[in-house]
């Protein structure tokens, strides 16, 4: 639709409709994991095996983000929201009928590639309905849909999986995306860069393509970071279910439940924190956001470890609660880094160029590597080299710090 004055409440209605959709992104996303041990013993799989239902996701999921992001550029933003929404809820839905491991791979596949649509567009499109001022509080709020919507895809997926099995797990979470794809279609947008939309007008820089990122220090020092943090993170949330049903004891609905009402959580604050943090300590430096992100995650490591390594299911699930509020602090904060340091025309392909490699060094791969080690040593110990990663997280932020005020001014001209 065409562009225009735009009243609040209806910024605040795209705010909770993109919301919703983004809940639904990672529902569908995380409720593989839940219902891992189901497949494993329904067809007879290897953890290398199950690990790449995992990375089978991401790597369709970075290798459309680059198409997507020139579209993302240079076409309708609320189209290919919605277009990628239909994609992935009918790719889920379909894995319900999925009857055995290479059906059930091409449609986790699909899944990425619908999702890779809404992903490299959806960021920049919140982003401008609302004042560059307030951005790390409301991709805060957009990006609560991360640990609320993984809790809701554990819980789902172990309390449907565990009743009903596996299949109807898919099915079941797969078909309410496509109630929100027309209003999704139907949106009004606001201009590319929202209150930055002069600036992207005279400067022209949409036809410049994907070369002036990889020219961007602090870009690529935050999408290293992001990635190390992706490694991490992306791992822990597709194992961490396998460990609490193997090393725990815990069946797949206990476990997934008490996982999911851990992370929502801890989730919700950390993420919160992270906006409100991040937008406060960045009035006082323009490395704001780099250093609520960095401290958040050095301070988790230790946690993360002591959640390994505790024999008690007790000292474990705190353990996990504190790592994952410090872990989520960077959601808003990293991601506003991106909009901060990139000229509004070349958003949707800067967010993309960030899916592709953050996916492509992180969670594309960790599930397959962690897999294999767990075969190799067990699972506990294969999961102790995610503590590594987010120390590289932690250390590539405070290096990004060095050159984001250089970067942001230049992306303003």
């Amino acid at each position: 639709m065409k562009s225009g004055p735009i009243s609040l409440p209806y910024r605040r209605y795209a705010l909770g409709l993109l919301l919703a959709v983004n809940l639904l992104n990672y529902i569908d996303r995380q409720v593989l994991f839940a219902v891992f041990p189901l497949i494993k013993t329904d067809l007879l799989i290897s953890d290398t095996e199950l690990g790449f239902l995992g990375s089978a996701f991401m790597v369709s999921y970075l290798l459309f983000a680059p198409l997507f992001g020139w579209l993302g550029d240079h076409w309708s933003r609320v189209r290919l929201a919605s277009g990628g929404l239909v994609v992935w809820s009918l790719a889920t839905a379909l894995a319900g009928f999925a009857p055995g491991y290479r059906t059930l791979l091409a449609a986790r596949a699909t899944v990425g590639v619908g999702e890779a649509s809404f992903g490299t567009v959806s960021p920049g499109l919140v982003a401008d309905f609302f004042p560059k001022e307030q951005r790390g509080r409301i991709l805060s709020w957009f990006y609560v849909a991360i640990p609320v919507g993984s809790a809701l895809g554990y819980i789902l997926g172990g309390v449907l999986g565990h009743s009903f099995g596996w299949h109807a797990a898919f099915l079941m979470v797969g078909l309410p995306g496509l109630l929100l794809a027309i209003p999704v279609g139907l949106l009004r947008t606001p201009p590319r860069g929202g209150d930055e939309a002069a600036a992207s007008t005279r400067s022209g820089k949409a036809s410049s393509g994907y070369a002036p990122l990889f020219r961007n220090r602090s870009f690529v020092c935050n999408t290293l970071a992001m990635a190390a943090m992706t490694f991490a993170i992306g791992g822990l949330a597709q194992w961490i279910p396998s460990f609490l049903n193997r090393v725990h004891s815990l069946d797949v609905a206990r476990g997934n439940t008490l996982f999911g009402a851990t992370t929502v959580l801890a989730g919700i604050l950390g993420t919160l924190a992270g906006g409100w943090l991040g937008d406060r300590w960045q009035k006082k430096s323009s490395k704001g956001y780099l250093l609520v992100s960095g401290w958040g995650f050095l301070i988790g490591i230790p946690f993360a470890v002591w959640a390994i390594l505790a024999p008690d299911l007790t000292f474990c699930m705190t353990a996990i609660f504190i790592a994952e509020f410090f872990l989520f602090l960077n959601t808003g904060p990293l991601n506003t880094v991106i909009l901060n340091v990139t000229p509004p025309a070349i958003r949707a392909m800067a967010f993309a160029v960030n899916i592709f490699f953050i996916h492509a060094l992180g969670d594309a791969v960790s599930p397959s590597i962690l897999g294999w080690l767990s075969d190799q040593w067990g699972l506990r110990s294969a999961l102790l080299i995610t503590p590594f990663a987010m120390a590289l997280a932690g250390l590539f932020c405070f290096i990004c710090g060095r050159f984001v005020a250089q970067d942001m001014a230049q992306a303003e001209k």
